[in-house]
């Protein structure tokens, strides 16, 4: 079983590289208000190496759809990540993948393909209840997020089983800022993991 790795809320170019490096399979780019928020143009020109095999991923909560348009017209992602209920709102391409947010606590639809699933609060490092996540990950392809580190994030892979993982606080030295070790770490923890399933 492979796991897909995803590193979010990425801000410098050293730290893009590194992800890419480490061997990461999805990069975010945050465009909702937040230490780690860049602009369409900013994502633009940070994701001009990254590979066509790793998604970029646009991440969003409650965008208003002139956001979105330009966010689309300008970094042309491969991937949307907002909150389920957003999507009503927007108008995404086919030519988009579409990744719901599901928060704990909420109700998990009976059909539903690629998704996140985490806490109240984004970026927070918060993190979900793994007993409860489990079951839910035998629906779709939950990416968990959320409280996941280098240090537990193999823990969180035995016992959820998700189709990946997704990690933006515990990959930084402070607030905001990646750390390219950690990310390095991070990555390698989950690639090991992911050869125990």
């Amino acid at each position: 079983m492979s796991v897909l790795v995803k590193i979010c809320g990425l801000t410098e170019s050293a730290h893009v590289a590194a992800a890419i490096a480490a061997g990461a399979d999805a990069i975010g780019f945050v465009f909702a208000k937040s230490i780690r928020e860049v602009s369409p143009e900013q994502a633009r020109l940070l994701s001009a190496a990254i590979p066509a095999h790793i998604r970029r991923v646009a991440v969003l909560r409650h965008p208003e759809e002139a956001l979105w348009r330009e966010v689309f017209a300008v970094f042309r992602p491969d991937v949307i990540q907002t909150d389920i209920a957003d999507f009503d709102a927007i108008d995404v391409p086919n030519s988009v993948e579409s990744w719901p947010v599901y928060r704990e606590g909420g109700v998990l639809p009976a059909s539903v393909s690629t998704y996140i699933y985490e806490g109240q609060k984004s970026g927070l490092g918060q993190t979900v209840d793994w007993s409860r996540a489990a079951t839910l990950a035998e629906s779709g392809n939950m990416i968990l997020a959320g409280g996941l580190s280098a240090s537990n994030v193999a823990a969180a892979i035995r016992t959820v089983r998700p189709f990946g993982v997704d990690v933006s606080s515990a990959v930084e030295s402070t607030p905001g800022k990646k750390d390219p070790n950690l990310i390095l770490e991070f990555t390698h923890a989950a690639k090991a993991a992911e050869k125990s399933l």
